[in-house]
């Protein structure tokens, strides 16, 4: 089957936040996704079948981001069925008590080892309570097993419970309010292939949108080039840098906020000031492709023979 040819207006990398809705797998809505682009993709942070909401999807060499997007924060909103009855006030006092670090282990129908686990619960907000219906919203560590929490919950009212519907409503820098339906996508691939690429534009995020809060060393536009094709940063085409260790993984970005490459401190950023000789960055994963800015390096000329 040949490959489809990449939709105008969709860039090299960026990412898409979609609305998953409830029946399809992560892996399908991002199968139709880059089926629509034509282009290869990945998801980050995997959402059960019948769990909806927020999942991001990465364009090209944007997946390179995958292990700074599955370490972000998550907040979902769930509807609890308890086992029994339960004054409300009870279930909003015990609902306080998993706040903080809580120990998990995957339920059996997870596709990952069930070893014991530790997770971080930042906020559990009880919203209504109807009968034995409870909704509630959490903000999570990524890797947080809702349908455990629920679990949990349950034992912990003596009535016992389980989830009965789960909605993503945050994951990341990433909201319900950034998130498009696949018909939106699908409308607006339509309108690129007939000509009028401004709605899918609208819709692709850059891959800067996606380094969350890794330290960032910005660049002159005169070393961009070098970098798209692996050349190692030095001082001397640094503008500005934010506080970092040696060894630690950082975004480099022009002075427009594009991403570059993600890349490892070859130095502390406390070690020199912009624009001082030396080597700073080694680039480990390339977004930009080369020829995006003008080249403003030669390669080193060989000698003649004879």
């Amino acid at each position: 089957m040949p490959e489809r040819r990449r939709v105008a207006g969709v860039p090299a990398a960026g990412l898409v936040v979609v609305d998953k809705p409830q029946g399809p797998s992560s892996h399908q809505v991002s199968a139709w996704v880059g089926e629509m682009l034509g282009v290869p993709i990945g998801h980050a942070g995997t959402l059960d079948p019948m769990v909806s909401g927020v999942l991001v999807i990465m364009i090209g060499p944007a997946v390179r981001l995958a292990p700074v997007l599955l370490k972000e924060r998550k907040e979902y909103v769930c509807a609890m069925r308890l086992h029994g009855d339960v004054p409300a006030e009870m279930v909003e006092e015990v609902a306080k008590e998993f706040t903080g670090r809580i120990y998990q282990r995957p339920p059996r129908r997870s596709a990952v080892k069930r070893s014991l686990r530790i997770r971080k619960i930042y906020e559990l907000e009880v919203l209504d309570i109807d009968g034995r219906l409870v909704l509630f919203r959490v903000v999570c560590d990524a890797g947080t097993y809702i349908r455990s929490l629920c679990h949990h919950l349950g034992l912990a009212l003596g009535t016992g419970a389980h989830m009965q519907e789960l909605r993503r409503t945050r994951s990341g820098e990433f909201t319900e309010e950034n998130a498009h339906s696949l018909h939106d996508l699908r409308d607006a691939v339509v309108a690129a292939e007939e000509g009028d690429t401004s709605a899918l534009e609208a819709l692709i995020l850059p891959a800067a949108a996606g380094i969350g809060d890794l330290h960032r060393v910005v660049v002159r536009d005169t070393a961009v080039d070098a970098l798209c094709h692996g050349a190692v940063l030095a001082g001397v085409g640094v503008l500005s840098k934010t506080k970092y260790k040696k060894g630690e993984m950082v975004a480099v970005l022009t002075g427009k906020g594009e991403l570059i490459c993600l890349g490892e401190a070859l130095t502390d950023a406390d070690a020199y000031e912009p624009g001082q000789t030396g080597l700073v960055v080694a680039p480990r994963t390339v977004m930009m492709p080369p020829g995006t800015y003008p080249t403003h390096w030669t390669s080193r000329p060989q000698q003649k023979k004879g």
